[in-house]
């Protein structure tokens, strides 16, 4: 049986990475079928959150054609419009194909979870685009709310929450993850002044005979615009970080992902004015989960993903990039959940710290709203450590309660399996 799991984990695999024959972007669908899932949809867990976006739309359907189609048994144009417009895991209403499979098909990467700017500056641990979109969906969250993630990362979900038009209220402590989030959600805004400063940026990167000046980031101040400096800082840093990851040369990774990066913020601006997208809101900046400083009850819904760094430490792992931002990382070090103290202590000071966290999420929750909390057990010199549990009975000891525990289980690369749970709370004291 294992070697027949193992063989299975292998062929997801092997198709889920080949993007040379782009099968994600297959447009062939069923005529006869009222929904058809998209082709890259291989796992339980993701057919499980399709089943219940639709029951969040309102549809009473039937799955068929062996998990991969839907009879619709509630059919309406304005059910039909709203699967279109706000779907995460189906290619086609009907002949009518969705949003979202024609956002991903703007990707400029080999792999089809990167398309737009979710592709910019490599995070470990980033979440899956489609999952959020779809976990933006399941807890009711619509046009002109607001979502908020105290450990916002990569941006990720500020990018998929702004394409539903869902506003955003992203905090990290990390000023290289706040980075990231802006440039991915407000390049758009300044893609007209990114590209007009180009070329004057491109011949300044390094210092010559005709451009003497050593600091990048002084010639960065003199743009008046914030957008486009944030633009180019993180140009700089995915520069930085290809030479100190992979020995690239500095000045040929700048100009490359220049290029691709002002290609892939022209895709968004150009997939926004296509589908009429009415963006939301935007606002992240450097906050601590543990202390929001924002008022009780006023948010609508919470989308996050705790630190593992209990088991892998953020700031060694993008010491290049802080540093080179200037930032001292024994400083920086005290202030970031899960890397202080060593064995037992690491542990209990991760555990009060995220009491911490969860207690804020559920003061600012508004009642009957939603938090999901994406999390694994995590492995610390040997030993598992029961953060899933810890999350569960914490914040059921808080007021909330538990509505869905979906496990989240994956093949990863070299056939390593991967098991997350998606845990769905529900304020309810």
């Amino acid at each position: 049986m294992t070697t027949i799991a193992n063989r299975k984990g292998e062929i997801m695999l092997e198709r889920a990475e080949d993007a040379s024959q782009f099968w994600a972007y297959d447009f062939s669908y069923s005529k006869d079928a009222d929904l058809t899932l998209l082709d890259n949809v291989q796992f339980i867990y993701e057919l499980s959150l399709a089943e219940l976006e639709l029951r969040a739309f309102g549809a009473d359907y039937e799955v068929t054609n062996g998990l991969r189609e839907f009879k619709l048994n509630n059919k309406s144009n304005e059910l039909n419009e709203k699967i279109i417009k706000k779907s995460s895991y189906l290619k086609s209403v009907g002949k009518n194909f969705t949003d979202y499979f024609q956002i991903i098909q703007k990707n400029r990467t080999r792999s089809v979870n990167q398309y737009l700017t979710h592709w910019v500056y490599p995070y470990k641990g980033k979440f899956h685009p489609q999952m959020i979109r779809a976990l933006l969906n399941i807890i009711g969250l619509k046009e002109g709310d607001t979502v908020f993630e105290p450990f916002s990362g990569s941006g990720t979900t500020a990018l998929e929450a702004q394409l539903l038009g869902i506003n955003f209220i992203g905090i990290d402590i990390s000023p290289l993850c706040v980075l990231q989030g802006k440039v991915k959600t407000n390049s758009v805004y300044a893609i007209d002044e990114i590209t007009k400063s180009k070329n004057v940026l491109i011949s300044k990167i390094k210092p010559s005979l005709f451009n003497q000046e050593q600091d990048f980031y002084k010639v960065l101040e003199g743009i008046k615009d914030n957008n486009t400096r944030d633009f180019y800082a993180l140009t700089r840093l995915l520069a930085v970080s290809d030479e100190s990851r992979r020995g690239r040369s500095f000045e040929q990774s700048f100009i490359k992902n220049l290029n691709l990066m002002i290609d892939s913020v022209k895709d968004y601006k150009e997939i926004t004015e296509t589908l009429h997208l009415k963006l939301g809101n935007v606002n992240l900046k450097e906050g601590d989960s543990r202390n929001t400083e924002l008022p009780d009850n006023s948010i609508d819904g919470i989308i996050t993903s705790p630190p593992y760094s209990i088991a892998l430490d953020y700031i060694e792992n993008d010491a290049h990039s802080l540093e080179d931002m200037g930032y001292k990382l024994n400083e920086i070090r005290e202030d970031f959940i899960g890397v202080r103290g060593k064995g037992r202590e690491r542990v209990e000071l991760y555990n009060n710290d995220m009491k911490k966290s969860y207690s804020e999420m559920y003061r600012i929750l508004k009642p009957n709203k939603y938090a999901v909390i994406v999390i694994g057990n995590a492995t610390y010199q040997g030993q598992e450590v029961k953060t899933v549990e810890f999350t569960v009975d914490y914040m059921t000891g808080l007021g909330f309660k538990l509505e869905r525990n979906i496990l989240k289980l994956i093949f990863g690369l070299y056939n390593v399996m991967k098991k997350e749970n998606i845990l769905i709370f529900r304020k309810v004291k």
